[in-house]
């Protein structure tokens, strides 16, 4: 994984910048493409879910201002990039709020994300599968928590 170390913060920062804001405007318009037939379909109930819910209370709270504030935030920020094309955004509100978006999440995890990556890899494979069991063990019992509770 030498190539991984050795890689200049600004590609690794390009990259990153280039893939959230493939994602994030994929999502986005996909929302946008779902957003008139699916309230008619089987599928409305995604729509209704606690996660849209959340990001649309989200979206209401700090308006054009939520994109770029998902960005920093664990769970949502999808539902958010959705939640704007949905709601038909307009691009030209969406794009200067995703490029700051996306701005910030390529700026923390090019700096601190890689730099967990990078003491995760000093570890060896061994602390990597034991996290990763663990992240496992507490994935799935939450998973369960929140189906017995909902």
């Amino acid at each position: 994984m030498d190539w991984l170390r050795d890689a200049p913060f600004g590609w690794a920062f390009a990259f990153l910048f280039l893939l959230s804001m493939a994602r994030a405007n994929s999502t986005y318009w996909i929302g946008r493409g779902i957003a008139s037939g699916v309230k008619h379909t089987r599928f409305q109930h995604v729509l209704t879910g606690p996660i849209y819910r959340r990001a649309e209370r989200f979206i209401q709270r700090w308006g054009i201002f939520a994109i770029p504030l998902s960005f920093m935030t664990v769970g949502i920020q999808t539902a958010v990039n959705a939640s704007a094309g949905i709601a038909r955004m307009p691009v030209l509100r969406y794009l200067p709020a995703v490029v700051v978006g996306c701005l910030i999440w390529a700026t923390i995890y090019s700096t601190v994300g890689m730099a967990v990556v990078y003491a995760w890899l000093a570890l060896g494979w061994q602390w990597i599968v034991a996290g990763a069991l663990v992240l496992v063990i507490i994935t799935l019992a939450w998973i369960r928590h929140r189906r017995r509770d909902g």
